[in-house]
């Protein structure tokens, strides 16, 4: 079985072209996508979190 592919802070946040401010706003609000801490304090998202949060997006844009 393959791991989910996790994906840095900065590598989120180049994809989806925010600031990490906005980002952090937007998390207070329950509208990013899950973030995941390591043991070390990085944070990570999976792949399929951030797949299924531009899916919402795209449903409620619609």
């Amino acid at each position: 079985m393959a791991r989910p592919q996790m994906l840095k802070l900065a590598e989120v946040l180049e994809e989806i072209e925010m600031s990490r401010a906005a980002f952090y706003r937007m998390r207070a609000r329950g509208q990013a996508p899950r973030l995941r801490k390591l043991p070390n304090g990085q944070l990570r998202v999976s792949r399929a979190d951030l797949d299924a949060w531009w899916e919402a997006c795209a449903e409620n844009a619609a």
